[in-house]
């Protein structure tokens, strides 16, 4: 099993950066492929970033490619989301998630859910 707990929300100006953090337990954290999803007021939950379980591969949605990055620190039990250039469209609740495949883009196809973090972006 996997717990995951996001931190590093806040509120921001437009153009501005945060990097938002994700805390795993579990011993199966390094074996999991992780993902990035966001959900705005009224719209349904879309993926945003995700990282193969070690790290090499990485994915992104076409909206922030080029601003954000995803990282993680197995050794840490860690997955961050650096967010740069941050438009008031980028304001969401953000849920980190741990997968089942690689790269996948579906929220059905991760099992594990943090609570989320408030990301609100002012223009």
């Amino acid at each position: 099993q996997v717990q995951l707990v996001e931190s590093g929300g806040g509120l921001v100006q437009a153009g501005g950066s945060l990097r938002l953090s994700c805390a795993a337990s579990g011993r199966t954290f390094g074996s999991r492929p992780m993902g990035w999803f966001r959900q705005a007021p009224g719209k349904e939950r879309e993926f945003v970033a995700a990282i193969s379980w070690s790290g090499s591969n990485k994915y992104y949605a076409d909206s922030v490619k080029g601003r954000f990055t995803i990282s993680r620190d197995n050794a840490k039990n860690t997955v961050y989301l650096q967010m740069n250039s941050l438009k008031p469209e980028d304001t969401a609740i953000y849920y980190c998630a741990a997968g089942l495949y690689e790269g996948h883009r579906l929220s059905n196809e991760y099992d594990y859910w943090g609570q989320g973090t408030q990301v609100t972006v002012s223009s």
